[in-house]
C-alpha cells in the first residue's frame, strides 16, 4: 500500500497493491496493521456506510461535532467522484483548507478523512457507489454541515452550480463562520 498525505494535515490518499490476473483483481480494502504503519494512525471501525447517487448529485459537506465526531475511509466502488474534506479543527495548521481527491472505481483509491473535517462529495460519472467506514456511530444529535460553495473556502469543484443536485438538506447548511464548532 502506497500512503500519502494531502495538502490538508493528517488527511490521507492510500493506494492499496492490486493483483490483477486474466480471472480479475484482488486487493485488501484495509488492514489495520498497514494502515497504522502507513499514516500513524488507529483505526477501527464501527459502522460501514454505502450511498449509490447519479450525476451531478453533490452531498456534503457533512460531519458530526464532539464525542460523536467521526474519522472515515471512503472508497468509490463503482463510478468516480471528486471527494473533499475540509480541516475544521481550529487549532490545525490546515484549518479552513481543503483537500480534494478524485476517487473511483478504476483508480481503487481511499480517502482518509480524520475526526474534526467536513467531507463532501461530487459524482462525475452516470453514477457512483461509495463505501465509506466510520471508527464512530452515526448520531443525529450531533449531526452537522458547512454550505458546499461557502465563499471563505471556495472550493473548486469543477462544475457549474447548475449542474449539481443537491438536497434540501444541503442547499441550506449555513456558512462555516456561522457554525461554533468543537473541535
Amino acid at each position: 500500500m502506497k500512503a500519502e498525505e494531502t495538502n490538508v494535515k493528517d488527511a490521507w490518499v492510500l493506494e492499496p497493491d492490486v493483483f490483477e490476473d486474466e480471472r480479475g483483481y484482488f486487493y485488501e480494502g484495509f488492514n489495520a496493521k498497514k494502515f497504522k504503519e502507513a499514516t500513524g494512525f488507529n483505526f477501527t471501525v464501527k459502522q460501514i456506510n454505502q450511498s449509490r447517487s447519479s450525476k451531478g448529485v453533490l452531498r456534503g459537506l457533512h460531519f458530526q461535532m464532539g464525542e460523536k465526531a467521526q474519522a472515515k475511509l471512503v472508497s468509490c466502488i463503482e463510478g468516480e467522484v471528486l471527494d473533499v474534506a475540509v480541516d475544521l479543527r481550529k487549532n490545525s495548521s490546515t484549518f479552513g483548507q481543503y483537500a480534494l481527491v478524485r476517487l473511483s472505481a478504476h483508480n481503487k483509491r481511499h480517502f482518509y478523512i480524520p475526526k474534526g473535517m467536513a467531507h463532501g462529495f461530487l459524482v462525475l460519472t452516470d453514477y457512483a457507489k461509495l463505501m465509506y467506514q466510520v471508527d464512530e456511530l452515526y448520531s443525529k444529535e450531533h449531526d452537522a454541515g458547512i454550505i458546499f460553495n461557502d465563499p471563505d473556502l471556495n472550493i473548486s469543484w469543477g462544475v457549474a452550480e447548475d449542474k449539481m443536485i443537491l438536497s434540501e438538506k444541503d442547499q441550506n447548511l449555513p456558512l462555516l463562520k456561522d457554525v461554533k464548532l468543537d473541535f
